[in-house]
């Protein structure tokens, strides 16, 4: 009788192992680990928290091109540098009816001083579970205990689609890459008269 009771516990255990991987796998929209959202599809719609602690959707922004931003890590070289280049070009992005949003694992705190630190007027996104990071497909690395998303960029035309991506290299240049392919790609959907 005893061994029953063993037996069937492990078979519950089992189960609950094989659906909470099931439900992983649902949840990562079948990505491979560091697999980006391929350019043509359509962006995921999702909700997070701003700087401001208030809820930014991506639907909010349908009508307007969006650039997708993420970042390893708030106040470190890099991510102030990439920063500083997008509120730089703001007023360029806006003459192009288009809007920048920042994500990175770090959060509503942790933005809010980034922004009033350096100045920062676009809406920066918390995803400390990194919930769009992983919808998104954009790895998540470790050094020791903290945790970082990879400097990814995705490019989402008015009509919620994904027109071009960047796995960024050159954080110097990124910005104006990013402004070349909304002036290209808005040229040629006036050319087909979308």
């Amino acid at each position: 009788m005893l061994q029953r009771g063993w037996i069937a516990a492990g078979c519950v255990m089992g189960l609950a192992g094989c659906l909470g991987l099931a439900q992983l796998v649902r949840n990562r929209n079948v990505l491979a680990a560091g697999e980006l959202l391929p350019v043509g599809s359509m962006a995921p719609n999702f909700t997070l928290p701003s700087q401001e602690n208030k809820p930014v959707t991506l639907d909010q922004y349908r009508g307007k091109w969006v650039v997708l931003y993420f970042y390893p890590k708030d106040q470190t070289a890099g991510c102030t540098i990439e920063a500083h280049n997008f509120q730089r070009d703001l007023k360029k992005y806006q003459a192009l009816d288009a809007v920048v949003l920042g994500v990175s694992l770090d959060t509503v705190d942790s933005h809010k001083a980034f922004c009033t630190k350096d100045s920062l007027t676009f809406k920066l996104l918390a995803d400390p579970n990194h919930k769009v990071v992983d919808e998104y497909g954009v790895p998540v690395k470790s050094f020791g205990p903290i945790h970082y998303a990879e400097r990814d960029t995705f490019l989402i035309s008015p009509q919620g689609k994904i027109v071009k991506e960047w796995q960024v290299k050159d954080i110097q240049a990124h910005s104006a890459e990013v402004l070349a392919a909304i002036r290209e790609h808005g040229k040629e959907t006036s050319s087909r008269g979308v």
